[in-house]
């Protein structure tokens, strides 16, 4: 059985298309003019202020983050016998030290988060004054 949409003859071939189908849509009629009314008068020109893009602050702390982070990975793993050592020092940690460094990265991620929103809280601020 065939999935074709078109409708097919005894032979296998393709019907035509009606002659009313190919023929060209009719042009709309044109519009008519509309009528006058009473001018419009111009906008009172408002000065706006020509604005610069916004730094984007966010970007600019975690991309500083991650790079540190990148760079002690990249010093890590390219020392001789620094990564064997790492993991002896992690299997001497007790549960309570390592807790601590757990609460420690959290508030870390947790001061550059409040860091970048500082940041932005003075640029909203300097934009605000410079826009009143």
């Amino acid at each position: 059985m065939t999935d074709r949409t078109e409708p097919l003859d005894t032979a296998g071939e393709t019907l035509p298309l009606p002659d009313a189908l190919l023929a060209p849509l009719a042009a709309p009629a044109p519009l008519a003019p509309l009528a006058p009314e009473a001018p419009l008068a111009p906008e009172p020109a408002i000065a706006t202020p020509v604005l610069r893009p916004r730094t984007r602050w966010a970007g600019i702390v975690w991309g500083l983050v991650l790079a540190a982070v990148a760079g002690a990975g990249i010093w890590l793993a390219s020392g001789d016998g620094r990564i064997a050592e790492l993991a002896a020092w992690v299997q001497e940690l007790s549960p309570a030290t390592a807790v601590g460094y757990g609460i420690l990265i959290i508030g870390g991620l947790l001061l550059v988060t409040g860091l970048v929103g500082l940041l932005r809280r003075a640029q909203r601020a300097v934009a605000a004054r410079a826009g009143a």
